[in-house]
């Protein structure tokens, strides 16, 4: 049985590493730039280099350490891949607006990203970003909930039900 539980991970490792999910080079921005703005976050958090008090909950167990984040774009991957602009999503999204808020919510439950929300200051600029994120299939359950405020904190919470190894619930929190 032990062979079993290490070949699976590795066997849905490769299953879920064919299917691409990156937006086109090319392709038109539909909705907010998640890529875009994240992508620039990693290199101005990278020229910025501050000390991270990061806290790591695995499942109940926590650790925390000060850290200097040496590669941002991989720190905030989760954020990155929860891009809405992939042109087979065109139109999946409702559009609301609240206040400062924007509001993107799937109208269809093959996508990904179920609900993004962006909240602007006054003067146009970010304040927080709200990712929830969900994946089923006959393998695995994935849930995520993203939260990341510029200059301040990022916050993901995940859980994972692989069906041969049972459930398993992580946090990651950096405050700078």
């Amino acid at each position: 049985m032990s062979w079993f539980r290490k070949i699976v991970p590795i066997v849905a490792l490769f299953w879920f590493a064919g299917c691409s999910s990156e937006t086109a080079p090319d392709a038109k921005i539909t909705y907010f730039d998640i890529r875009g703005f994240f992508t620039s976050e990693s290199t101005r958090l990278g020229k910025k280099n501050p000390i991270i008090h990061k806290t790591v909950t695995d499942n109940g167990t926590s650790e925390v350490r000060e850290v200097n984040i040496s590669n941002w774009e991989n720190e905030l991957a989760l954020f990155i891949e929860s891009d809405i602009n992939k042109p087979s999503w065109k139109n999946s999204y409702k559009v609301e607006n609240k206040g400062t808020a924007v509001i993107y919510t799937a109208l269809y439950p093959d996508v990904r990203t179920k609900q993004l929300t962006i909240t602007m200051s006054a003067a146009g600029k970010v304040k927080h970003i709200q990712i929830s994120n969900k994946t089923t299939n006959v393998l695995y359950t994935s849930e995520e909930h993203l939260n990341y405020y510029p200059d301040s904190l990022y916050r993901i919470d995940k859980f994972q039900d692989v069906k041969i190894l049972g459930s398993h619930r992580y946090t990651i929190e950096g405050k700078w």
